[in-house]
């Protein structure tokens, strides 16, 4: 493979909430891995990268750590667009950050672009990503359409004008769509985020490379001498939203719960006050389960590792590294089928509809029911999980677009 100097770019890439920091890290460490020669551009909070790869920082405002973001406006706004584009965004009502990341790393990228052969960004689908395509070729990584995170909130509002105040706080989805038709190469991590990403923003399916996400073998793996919890279903939910699903998982636990005494659930995320917590006092199961946050990726594989059943319940994941992550730890996965979650889980793991309590209710009971079978299908789910999802892989996909758009340029 033809060793390349490649720019990773995210808007965000915390590097231990939510995913962007860990795609960043484990991306840059497999195309390196490779012999590429890596960089990384990123708004705050910054990622965790491997010794070797340059960071270069491009800081936004920072608004949401502010007690008054209106009267954090500075005169120096008006000498950015980038800047004040940001500030009048969040103050009124929208999210400008994306399209602020892109301004700035299109700056930046006026004076350094010759330091880079290609820029792989993770699904920013910023507006100015286009003009810097005409410069480098951009390849970006498709996770999920947001659209479909935007339709779910709109629909949850239970007020006029909170639906209004969701869709102006979405207003950069017709943003990332227009930018996803205009730049003609992606790698989507599943089919279903391929298809979704065709279907809603009009990206024609057959530009889209798929390639799996990869896990880290190294954490999420099974371990003999760790005894199975009978009863415990654990589930991860980072937001009591109705994507996650996880109102589906509270009603299914409460038909199985009565007749098995030892069923309980573990959430690993923070339970507010929210629909979810007002289920489990409606059901009567708010002494069956507890809650964990702040885990470090080894105390979340200890879990796996315990775990009876890990459930899964969104309506929608583009990829649903939970259930990856659960299988590599040799437990037995029940999932919906929302995106690409039946990718994932394949044959190792029980699959129903999403949105259906009945059907999960169906397959909590049956692995309740059976824990050898349950174990079985554990170490079916781990033995797919090393041969699926690995991030070599991955980034060599990434770079076999790489080259085909280095050729395309120099034919053009």
């Amino acid at each position: 493979m033809r060793s390349l100097r490649v720019l990773v770019t995210g808007y965000r890439s915390h590097p231990h909430v939510g995913g962007q920091g860990v795609y960043l890290r484990e991306l840059t460490r497999a195309l390196v891995a490779l012999g590429h020669d890596v960089s990384v551009a990123s708004g705050p909070p910054y990622p965790e990268l491997d010794p070797g790869i340059t960071l270069y920082q491009l800081p936004s405002l920072d608004l949401f750590a502010e007690d008054n973001a209106f009267l954090a406006f500075h005169p120096r706004y008006l000498t950015s667009w980038a800047d004040l584009s940001e500030w009048l965004a969040h103050n009124s009502g929208a999210f400008g950050e994306l399209y602020a990341f892109g301004r700035r790393l299109d700056r930046f990228l006026k004076t350094h672009s010759d330091r880079f052969d290609v820029i792989h960004d993770n699904q920013t689908l910023s507006a100015p990503m286009i003009r810097i395509n005409d410069r480098l070729p951009v390849i970006t990584t498709l996770h999920h359409p947001i659209a479909i995170d935007r339709d779910y909130a709109i629909a949850a509002g239970r007020k006029w004008w909170e639906r209004l105040l969701t869709r102006r706080w979405y207003r950069f989805v017709g943003m990332q769509a227009r930018t996803a038709r205009a730049l003609p190469r992606h790698l989507a991590v599943s089919d279903a985020a391929r298809q979704t990403h065709a279907e809603r923003y009009g990206v024609d399916a057959g530009r889209v490379r798929v390639a799996f996400n990869g896990l880290d073998h190294d954490t999420f793996r099974t371990d003999a001498s760790v005894k199975r919890e009978t009863g415990l279903i654990v589930t991860t939910a980072s937001a009591d939203v109705p994507i996650k699903g996880l109102d589906v998982l509270i009603e299914a636990l409460a038909r199985v719960a009565a007749a098995r005494p030892a069923a309980r659930l573990h959430i690993i995320g923070t339970l507010r006050d929210g629909p979810a917590k007002r289920m489990l006092a409606s059901h009567g199961l708010a002494d069956r389960v507890t809650t964990s946050s702040d885990l470090s990726r080894t105390e979340v594989a200890d879990l796996y590792r315990k775990a009876h059943i890990v459930a899964c319940p969104a309506r929608f994941e583009g990829f649903g590294f939970p259930a990856a992550e659960a299988m590599a730890c040799g437990a037995a996965v029940a999932a919906s089928d929302g995106g690409a979650l039946p990718e994932v889980v394949g044959d190792a793991g029980l699959v129903s509809p999403a949105g259906d309590a009945g059907a999960m209710a169906a397959n909590l009971a049956r692995l309740l029911d059976d824990p050898v079978g349950a174990a079985t299908l554990g170490e079916k789910a781990a033995i797919r999980a090393r041969r699926e999802f690995n991030w070599s892989s991955h980034a060599l996909a990434a770079s076999h677009l790489y080259v085909e758009a280095l050729s395309e340029q120099v034919r053009a």
